[in-house]
């Protein structure tokens, strides 16, 4: 057992050697020894923070990174066989980390060292660490009476397996699609660099002609450019009824999924004193209850729903005039919008990608990182979970701080989407034969980019730009961390609607156009982004940002909506929930047999659940953090200055405090209307 690599992971895992059967026994092994250690904690006769917090986040922190490894490859390189141990695992990780969480023994340890003198001698953020992890234990039912700490625990790991079965089923759904053509007739209107990714996928399967699916870069290209307009209504229905009754004669429908996971956020909510999910959720966010979220959203839709209807009504008009299109429908929207921008701005969206191979934007990335922060990015070469995968280090001042892998592109087996999740976090260790090193933190930084065809290198759009840095933001707040205490930092404590504030933050640098200019080179001739191509790329960047504003606030109010209801009776009225939004928001009605709550991962599969709003709440921060730069003549002064107040302290504050460290004051929604353009009169 002891040359099972999982259980001897080091700073960089041997993603190239761990197999399917490594994972259960590992597993299983990781977590009998831990209960056993974690019996001895409870048998030490005195408590203190070293022979308690301390021992307790080895124990968990080594379970938990086992773990994180399977959960990560599970969603980059799924396969029947690991997707089958993972399912299989998952309930037993559940309930460990649920005892631990409900262990009065251990929930009295822990209050024992708060009660002491000692714990004003702890640092901020071990007392900070220890006040969250006091609220977790209330929040894990450790006071609970034993029956209902059983019935919570259920509830958990039920809630845990429906998420892993959601996702898959989007997967599943999204991966069983596919339309093969012979020439590339029915394709008139999309790019070359498409066509070439739709022909290296039939080329895949051993075919000839052209593979179009449901994954991300086949769907936008269709969406976007395709004159065929049947093809586009075809697509359309295959993505927003993926995972539903309506696709696969209901293989993968997520609609009962939905009804029980829900019903699940409510049971575990009363179970915990919460009147419903929602309140359960904001116990650990910034915003205080539900209402004042809902008016927060409903006061920014409120503003950006003239802006919509006025976007809205010129792309008809146009779609009409100039494409012939007397009544656009949902398929014809994106498609009419795309011509339409061209027409106003005079460029096209695959003109400005024709400048942005990925090693130069990788290269312009960093460089920014670097004049923001001093910070280097240097390439090392170590084993991965996939041949496109690459691996860097961070380097500050001559010392290596953190490393992060990136796995840019779009596959089969591969969940869809972007985001950053961590292997390792940041800590001092105080005891062992590590006593005194700094653990340095580690991030998989994880997009699905329009991959590399024919021997080219990828080029990327504006859009997959702007996803690169907001990831690269999500990387840094967990790689540039300062603080010793693993609860505490990074991303670990961050209240979830400030989580986003890092991440929104670094896309505004891909509107600068220095950074653009600096990571561009013509696929023709190398040359640089032109100032005028520029220019019009900026006189477009507000383009259509109304509508998509009322789409965000959709989302966030029907996911706050659901996780508001007290009444059980009423939980399975979620579909008429999201059309009573769609009325007082929406300026586009999507067509009856649209199911997006079946395809909707954030909220049923992704931790957002109640959460959605903090895209927009932490945009306010981040728009507001941003404008510091524009305010400021010595850029490097003002990044050393984030860093310090944001981004290095990590959970270790509230992160109000923390804004207001940075900022100097409380946050203000001036420069997020003044980014997004609702200053002027719609």
């Amino acid at each position: 057992m002891t040359d099972n690599i999982l259980l001897n992971l080091g700073d960089e895992p041997r993603f190239d050697e761990i197999r399917t059967e490594h994972i259960k026994p590992a597993l299983q092994t990781a977590i009998a020894e831990a209960r056993g250690q974690i019996a001895a904690i409870k048998e030490e006769a005195d408590t203190t923070w070293l022979n308690t917090v301390e021992r307790l986040t080895d124990i968990t922190e080594r379970v938990g990174r086992i773990w994180g490894v399977v959960a990560h490859l599970n969603s980059v390189v799924d396969t029947p066989e690991l997707r089958t141990v993972y399912n299989e695992l998952m309930p037993e990780v559940t309930l460990f980390f649920t005892e631990i969480g409900q262990d009065i023994e251990l929930y009295e340890r822990y209050k024992a060292i708060k009660a002491a003198p000692g714990f004003a001698k702890l640092s901020d953020a071990q007392q900070t660490k220890l006040n969250h992890d006091l609220r977790d234990f209330v929040l894990s039912g450790a006071e609970l009476p034993s029956e209902q700490q059983a019935e919570l625990a259920a509830l958990q790991t039920e809630g845990a397996q429906l998420s892993a079965q959601f996702s898959q089923n989007v997967l599943d759904a999204t991966d069983a699609f596919a339309l093969y053509f012979d020439t590339a007739e029915p394709l008139a209107g999309i790019p070359e660099d498409a066509l070439a990714m739709f022909a290296a996928a039939a080329e895949a399967e051993g075919k000839t002609g052209y593979k179009v699916g449901l994954q991300m870069p086949h769907y936008i290209a269709v969406m976007t450019y395709a004159d065929n307009r049947s093809l586009r209504e075809q697509i359309y229905r295959a993505y927003v009824t993926r995972a539903s009754e309506l696709s696969n004669d209901g293989k993968f429908d997520n609609t009962a999924n939905i009804d029980r996971t829900l019903e699940i956020a409510l049971q575990t909510a009363k179970l915990l004193g919460f009147n419903n999910y929602a309140e359960l959720s904001l116990a650990t966010k910034m915003a205080d209850t539900p209402a004042q979220v809902l008016a927060f959203l409903r006061d920014l839709a409120a503003r950006a729903k003239p802006f919509a209807e006025k976007d809205l009504a010129e792309t008809r008009a146009f779609a009409a005039e100039a494409l012939g299109i007397s009544e656009p429908q949902s398929w014809d929207l994106t498609y009419a919008g795309e011509k339409l921008r061209e027409a106003k701005y005079a460029f096209s969206e695959t003109e400005v990608k024709k400048y942005f191979p990925v090693s130069r934007v990788l290269a312009g990335l960093f460089a920014q990182v670097n004049r923001l922060y001093g910070v280097n990015f240097i390439e090392k070469t170590v084993p991965t979970w996939h041949p496109d995968v690459r691996y860097f280090e961070l380097e500050n001042g001559g010392a290596i701080i953190g490393g992060v892998y990136m796995d840019l592109y779009a596959r089969e087996g591969k969940r869809g989407g972007a985001w950053m999740n961590d292997y390792k976090g940041r800590r001092r260790f105080s005891d062992g034969p590590k006593a005194g090193q700094i653990q340095t933190p580690t991030a998989y930084l994880v997009c699905n980019f329009t991959p590399p065809v024919g021997g080219k290198e990828a080029r990327l759009s504006h859009d997959e730009i702007l996803t690169l840095f907001h990831e690269t933001g999500h990387g840094l707040h967990h790689l540039l961390t300062q603080v010793e205490e693993l609860g505490v930092s990074g991303i670990n404590g961050v209240e979830w609607d400030a989580v986003e504030l890092p991440s929104q933050f670094m896309e505004n640098f891909v509107w600068e156009y220095e950074v653009l200019a600096e990571m561009s080179s013509h696929e023709d001739n190398g040359a640089a982004l032109p100032r005028e191509l520029f220019d019009k790329m900026l006189a477009a960047k507000n383009f259509q940002r109304g509508m998509f504003l009322v789409r965000q606030m959709e989302f966030a109010l029907f996911d706050m909506l659901i996780h508001s209801e007290s009444d059980a009776g009423r939980l399975k009225n979620w579909a008429q929930v999201l059309d009573n939004v769609r009325q007082e928001v929406a300026v586009v009605q999507p067509p009856e047999y649209n199911r997006f709550a079946q395809s909707f991962g954030h909220i049923f599969a992704g931790g957002y659940s109640a959460g959605y709003y903090s895209y927009a709440w932490a945009e306010v921060l981040s728009a507001d953090a941003y404008a510091a730069f524009e305010e400021s003549s010595d850029i490097r002064a003002t990044g050393k200055q984030f860093w310090r107040e944001i981004l290095a302290v990590g959970g270790s504050r509230s992160a109000a405090e923390s804004f207001k460290a940075f900022r100097g004051r409380a946050p203000e929604i001036d420069a997020l209307l003044r980014h997004s353009g609702f200053d002027q009169a719609a």
